[in-house]
């Protein structure tokens, strides 16, 4: 029987496994991350393994002390030596979409901390171009959110409000809302980065340009390898 979660339990082992003794870890978030947690708990049962980590959700913190992960918050740092998360969409150019887990703020804070971000996806992520079919997640102040959304579709895009699935808005650690944009394909990452992040009312947005490092791919067979 085919196990559904062998792509994100091989490339989560991967990169758990390239974690060395003392690191200070940018802890990522997401169902594929949770497996990157049960690796990195059980070397530190086996092999003796001292880490801690800054959780990038309230999600990934309490998983992480499930599994005797100590956790630091980002005052107690400078930097960190690696941090490990996924990805919703990466092109070519190692460039992302992320926040479909509506982490996006404090994932681009982390992942700005370390030495080096390391990317784990499976082959469904890799596309050639990037918001051709994943919206593009934004974070927004809840106050006057609706005037952000329009500033935000003179972008080009369909914005739409991230709902639950009582209707309410979604609401992430941070108090904010996400609005999900819809773009026909994002030419240059950079700039719409750059004139999203302008608007008045806007935290962030989901672009990661330039900032993965390693990027390991897994496949359902349970095998990874290294995008160039």
């Amino acid at each position: 029987m085919t196990d559904p979660n062998a792509a994100k339990r091989a490339v989560a082992y991967a990169a758990a496994d390239l974690v060395k003794d003392g690191m200070r870890l940018g802890l990522g978030s997401g169902s594929t991350f949770l497996f990157v947690l049960e690796r990195l708990g059980e070397r530190m049962r086996n092999e003796s393994l001292r880490i801690s980590g800054v959780p990038t959700s309230t999600s990934t913190a309490a998983a992480a002390q499930k599994h005797g992960i100590p956790l630091l918050g980002m005052v107690e740092i400078d930097w960190l030596d690696l941090a490990i998360d996924g990805a919703d969409e990466i092109d070519p150019h190692k460039h992302m979409i992320k926040g479909g887990g509506a982490a996006l703020a404090r994932e681009k804070i982390v992942a700005a901390a370390a030495k080096e971000m390391i990317v784990i996806v499976d082959e469904s992520k890799i596309v050639p171009v990037l918001g051709a079919r994943f919206p593009l997640p934004v974070e927004v102040l809840a106050f006057g959110w609706k005037q952000t959304e329009r500033a935000v579709a003179a972008t080009g895009c369909i914005p739409s409000l991230r709902r639950t699935a009582s209707k309410d808005p979604v609401v992430t650690d941070n108090g904010n809302y996400i609005l999900d944009c819809k773009f026909d394909g994002i030419a240059d990452p950079k700039r719409l980065h750059d004139q999203l992040n302008a608007i008045p009312g806007v935290l962030d947005n989901g672009l990661f340009v330039g900032m993965a490092g390693r990027v390991i791919v897994g496949n359902t067979d349970g095998k990874v390898r290294f995008l160039p």
